[in-house]
């Protein structure tokens, strides 16, 4: 069976162009949705997705249709290829049930994967280039330095529970712990 997937983002558009076009490809039967492309839970997408068995297909008439972000699509990928689900694209002429197709598909997959190593690797280059420049990453603590220790000794001292010592300070208990440890660890070596 073959499934079509329409899809729409605002009341305003209309879904009879992508209708046509997947009556025209010979889907059996097509699901409409009116979601944000970048939402990954879709109510129309589930549910074409309930209905889809293995041998079946998932047709768009194009991949923006589908999701916003090439890593959601070729995630989505992925979870059908498993299922033995195929996927046509119309515009594009992808069809993972053809070897051509899902040659497509692995090169898109391929330089998404290239894409993410380049991210992590000019990440991590410039996060070691401040910390040679003297700069420590992370966020800004809440609490001044007098503060922090306050917040500690208030703790050790066990005169006031946890969520005292927090609401008096305006911090969360998960800052408290933390200003904790810290201390404690500056303490031990």
């Amino acid at each position: 069976m073959k499934i079509g997937y329409a899809r729409i983002s605002t009341q305003e558009q209309n879904l009879d162009l992508q209708r046509d076009a997947l009556k025209a490809a010979g889907c059996d039967r097509i699901i409409d949705d009116s979601a944000s492309g970048g939402k990954a839970q879709r109510p129309g997408l589930d549910r074409a997705r309930e209905l889809l068995r293995h041998g079946d297909v998932l047709a768009v008439w194009r991949l923006d249709r589908l999701g916003r972000s090439l890593r959601h699509l070729i995630e989505l990928m992925a979870v059908l290829e498993g299922e033995g689900i195929g996927f046509q694209s119309i515009t594009e002429a992808i069809d993972t049930t053809t070897p051509g197709g899902k040659l497509v598909f692995h090169i898109f997959a391929a330089l998404a994967e290239f894409e993410r190593n380049l991210i992590r690797e000019r990440t991590t280059a410039g996060l070691d280039a401040a910390r040679a420049r003297g700069r420590k990453g992370g966020r800004r603590k809440k609490l001044d330095e007098r503060k922090r220790q306050l917040a500690v000794d208030l703790y050790r001292q066990k005169q006031h529970t946890v969520i005292e010592i927090c609401q008096m300070l305006d911090i969360s208990k998960p800052t408290l712990y933390a200003y904790v440890d810290e201390l404690t660890d500056i303490i031990s070596t």
